[in-house]
């Protein structure tokens, strides 16, 4: 694996310390949460990493598809609250809270603005920013040990901006419930209400998850970046302009050359070959 700050050498090996891994196989990038002792928690560096490691995805063609996972025993704890709790004096928290917060909802924006779309691959915990994550990746499949929360009703800092994420994937009562009681659900409840795509063995969920990716890689690069991008702009849309908007996408997506490809190996019974125009 390589640390993202080098992810056009993926073979290099890298220390224990670099706190995101990253490597690519056959046109899929696997990135690692790598802070297995603090279960993944959402700090300052992390982020950092995290949002270098989209920037550079953003630009590489090489890339299908992104698969998000993470060490140690769980997903991710949210945001670094010790890290959180020892910033500055009085006078410099606002600022710093403000930061953080505006760092995390760039990189959450990212994934969703990513061309590529993201699997989230969820063991252990996901809680507060940990669970906003899994709700912002485009799919995510989780092994049946998951267990997902926003739980900063407990500790009277409620989960205001994981509910951005978690209210766009679920149903708004139960949002509305996990947000307000603060209990966890586990992965079959999430796969239920939509939270993730698919519950899991632990056994399976490697398979699961390149299966997954596998599917989504052998698809034209430029037509998933269209409907990705047109996916998450309809949605806010109400019902008339979403169908304004996306006869234009279409239009536009029918005149590439992947679609005239597509549509030419299906008449002829063969397989595509993509070129991303």
């Amino acid at each position: 694996m390589s640390a993202v700050t080098a992810p056009e050498s993926p073979a290099t090996t890298m220390d224990d310390a670099a706190i995101l891994l990253r490597s690519d196989a056959d046109g899929i990038a696997t990135l690692t949460l790598n802070r297995p002792k603090q279960y993944n928690a959402l700090s300052t560096g992390l982020m950092t990493e995290v949002q270098k490691a989209l920037d550079n995805l953003r630009e590489d063609r090489s890339v299908k598809i992104v698969i998000l996972e993470a060490a140690g025993k769980g997903f991710c704890a949210g945001h670094d609250l010790k890290e959180m709790r020892a910033a500055g004096g009085a006078d410099d928290k606002r600022a710093y809270f403000e930061a953080v917060f505006k760092h995390c909802s760039k990189m959450m924006l990212s994934i969703a603005r990513l061309p590529q779309p993201v699997i989230a691959k969820v063991h252990g915990i996901a809680t507060a920013a940990g669970c906003q994550l899994v709700a912002t990746c485009d799919l995510a499949v989780a092994s049946h040990s998951a267990h997902f929360a926003t739980p900063g009703v407990n500790i009277g800092l409620f989960c205001s901006t994981p509910m951005v994420a978690l209210s766009r994937a679920v149903p708004r009562k139960t949002a509305m419930e996990m947000l307000l009681t603060g209990e966890g659900i586990d992965a079959a409840k999430a796969e239920q209400i939509g939270l993730i795509n698919k519950a899991v063995a632990e056994e399976e969920l490697d398979r699961v998850v390149l299966d997954y990716a596998q599917k989504v890689a052998g698809k034209s690069p430029l037509t998933l970046k269209i409907g990705k991008e047109a996916y998450y702009r309809q949605i806010e849309m109400d019902l008339e302009q979403a169908y304004s908007y996306t006869s234009e996408v279409m239009t536009i997506n029918m005149l590439a050359r992947d679609a005239e490809e597509g549509i030419d190996a299906f008449i002829e019974k063969r397989e595509p070959t993509w070129t991303g125009e």
